[in-house]
C-alpha cells in the first residue's frame, strides 16, 4: 500500500488563540498535518478549558501545548526563540494585544520574514468597530445574516444551529493562509492575514444581495418573505413524529413530488416555480397535510423512488452513527472520544 505524506507535514504552526475561530482553523492545520503549538496563558489556560471542555477537547485534538506568560520578559523570550522555526502564526485578541505584548507581526517578521501571521478578530484590526467585543451573534447581526434570519415574519431570529460567523472566518483563515503559503514558495517572504469573522460571513451575503437587486426586493419584510416562503422547500412531521426535509425548488422535483404525495392541490398553474413561490403557504400545507399521512420510513422509501430531494433530519445524538457517517467513514476515534474527521478525502487522508 502506497504511503502519502499528509499535506502539510513539516509546517509549524504557534497558536495563541483561544476559544473557538482560532483553534478550530489550527484543528484543520493539525488535520492537513501541520504540527500546531498552542501557547497558553497562565494560570488555567484557554477559557474554553473551563467555560466548555467539550469544545475545548473538539478543536484541540493533536495540538501540543504550553503554557506561557507573555509579559514575563524570560517566558517571553523562549517564545520568541521558537519563531524563528515557524511557519504560521495564529492569534485571535483584540487588535493591539499582541503588539502590545511585542509578538506582534512588524517584531516576529523581524525574527522570521517567512512567517504567515493570521489574526483573527470580530470585526477586523482597522474600523469604528476594530477594539469592540463580540460574538458570533453579533457578526452575524453586523453582517446582515439575522435580519434575514428564523421563521417569525415581525423579528428575526438570534442565528442558526451552528455559530456560522466564528467557523466562516476559520475556514477564510485557512484558505487565506494556504495560499500565503503558496505564494511565499514565490517571493521568499510571509505576510499579515487580518481575518474578520463578520467581514468573512459579510462575503456569503453575495448570493442573496445579488439577488434581491435582481428581484428588485429592497424592503426587509419582501426580502425575509423571499427567504423564508419557499414552496416545497423545508422540514414536515411524519405521522410517526419524526421529521424529513423537502428540496423540491425545481419545476421537474415538484412535478415529482406532486404526483408521489397526491397532493390535494390543483396542480395546473403550479408548473413554474414563480407562481408556486407565490402561494408557498398553500403548497406546503398540502405537503404538510400529505406528510403526515406516513410514517418517515414509507416516506423515505416513496420519494426516493420517485428521485425527490427528501433526507431524514437527524439530531446531533445521533450523527456520529448515522448511515451517512457510516458509509462516508468520516467518524474517527482517539483515547478521549469519537469526531468527525476531515471531510475532504484525498491523498494520504
Amino acid at each position: 500500500m502506497t504511503q502519502h505524506t499528509l499535506p502539510l507535514a513539516g509546517i509549524r504552526v504557534l497558536d495563541f488563540s483561544e476559544l473557538l475561530p482560532g483553534p478550530f482553523f489550527t484543528q484543520n492545520l493539525v488535520e492537513l498535518g501541520a504540527s500546531v503549538l498552542k501557547i497558553e496563558r497562565p494560570p488555567h489556560g484557554d477559557n474554553a478549558r473551563i467555560m466548555a471542555p467539550g469544545l475545548f477537547a473538539s478543536v484541540n485534538r493533536g495540538k501540543q501545548s504550553v503554557m506561557a506568560d507573555l509579559k514575563d520578559p524570560a517566558q517571553a523570550a523562549r517564545i520568541r526563540e521558537m519563531v524563528t522555526e515557524t511557519d504560521v502564526v495564529v492569534e485571535g485578541y483584540r487588535p493591539g494585544v499582541m503588539d502590545r505584548l511585542g509578538f506582534g507581526y512588524e517584531a516576529l517578521a523581524a525574527l522570521n520574514p517567512r512567517i504567515v501571521y493570521v489574526s483573527l478578530s470580530g470585526y477586523g484590526q482597522t474600523g469604528r468597530l476594530a477594539k469592540s467585543p463580540g460574538h458570533d451573534v453579533n457578526y452575524l447581526a453586523t453582517a446582515g445574516v439575522l435580519a434575514l434570519s428564523g421563521s417569525d415574519p415581525e423579528r428575526p431570529g438570534h442565528g442558526a444551529g451552528l455559530p456560522l460567523a466564528d467557523l466562516c472566518g476559520a475556514m477564510y483563515a485557512l484558505s487565506s493562509t494556504l495560499a500565503a503559503l503558496l505564494q511565499r514558495q514565490t517571493t521568499g517572504v510571509g505576510q499579515y492575514l487580518d481575518v474578520a469573522l463578520t467581514d468573512c460571513v459579510m462575503h456569503w451575503m453575495n448570493p442573496r444581495l445579488g439577488h434581491f437587486d435582481e428581484a428588485g426586493l429592497d424592503e426587509l419584510a419582501a426580502q425575509r418573505n423571499d427567504v423564508l416562503a419557499k414552496p416545497a422547500y423545508g422540514v414536515f412531521r411524519t405521522a410517526d413524529g419524526s421529521h424529513v426535509s423537502l428540496g423540491a425548488l425545481e419545476d421537474h422535483f415538484w412535478s415529482r413530488l406532486a404526483t408521489a404525495l397526491v397532493l390535494d392541490l390543483p396542480l395546473a398553474g403550479y408548473e413554474r416555480l414563480a407562481a408556486r413561490v407565490h402561494d408557498a403557504p398553500r403548497i406546503n400545507a398540502a405537503i404538510a397535510a400529505s406528510v403526515a399521512t406516513f410514517d418517515a420510513d414509507t416516506l423515505l422509501a416513496l420519494l426516493d423512488a420517485a428521485d425527490v430531494p427528501v433526507s431524514r433530519v437527524v439530531e446531533p445524538s445521533a450523527l456520529r452513527a448515522s448511515a451517512h457517517a457510516v458509509e462516508r467513514r468520516l467518524i474517527r476515534t482517539d483515547d478521549e472520544a469519537a469526531f468527525i474527521r476531515y471531510p475532504v478525502k484525498m491523498s494520504g487522508m
